[in-house]
């Protein structure tokens, strides 16, 4: 607990990193014997939500209207009959019927974005995977920074989630500026990330909104491997389409 109103948590137009301190849980239309912790989502300047589940043993998650993404943190759930583990994850197109249930206390992080269909592309369709078991590929040719992509490359798809693995030291090449908006989790390790014209220490546990044109770069440090976990928007015309 903190007493005397510090915290490295910091909210702008176009950023926002949260630090557990500052997480506040509530219970979401849907869930049973469950609650959230909402990150980000259309109140704070994004067009999409990301939440963190926290499931006691026996709760459920309904089925949802919206696309929704899920990467298990801890724990181990079923989606209808199908079982997904810590490391684990799972996209579950709109208005699947699947109802997600914790046999005992489980952690997810949940991603859920209203679908941008595409005419010459089909709906896309549920995909599970693990993350451990996708080859994680040099990015830009830094092979102290690898990438795993959770999703298919296929425009089907309106958004994108990886993740991002950097060696103690590594860096991203470039500062970016793009027209894409990210949800990041930090998974594992630490490091610094530049936001804006902000610099903030960031450390597993971390969550971080950019939005479109943010100027974002991160660099990690201490001696074990930094990880998070991605979102952005993808495949889809700035101007609809």
């Amino acid at each position: 607990m903190q007493h005397l109103g510090k915290t490295r948590s910091a909210h702008h137009a176009d950023h926002l990193l949260q630090t557990p301190d500052t997480f506040v849980r509530a219970p979401l239309p849907g869930m049973s014997k469950a609650t959230a912790i909402v990150h980000i989502g259309p109140a704070g300047g994004a067009r999409f939500t990301q939440y963190t589940a926290e499931f006691e043993s026996g709760g459920t998650l309904e089925a949802s209207s919206i696309q929704r993404f899920v990467y298990v943190l801890d724990g181990k759930l079923k989606a209808g009959a199908r079982s997904i583990a810590a490391g684990e994850y799972a996209y579950f197109p709109a208005s699947s019927p699947e109802v997600l249930t914790a046999s005992h206390a489980a952690r997810v992080a949940v991603i859920e974005k209203p679908y941008q269909s595409l005419k010459s592309a089909g709906a896309p369709g549920f995909v599970t995977g693990k993350e451990s078991a996708i080859a994680g590929q040099p990015f830009m040719g830094d092979d102290a920074l690898h990438v795993r992509t959770l999703l298919p490359a296929d425009p089907a798809f309106d958004f994108a989630v990886n993740t991002m693995t950097f060696q103690p030291g590594a860096t991203l090449p470039m500062v970016e500026i793009h027209v894409m908006e990210h949800g990041l989790l930090m998974l594992e390790g630490q490091g610094i990330y530049r936001l804006g014209e902000h610099w903030y220490p960031v450390s597993a546990g971390d969550f971080i909104w950019m939005g479109p044109y943010c100027p974002q770069w991160f660099g990690a440090l201490g001696k074990t491997p930094a990880k998070y976990l991605l979102y952005k928007d993808w495949n889809r015309h700035p101007l609809g389409g």
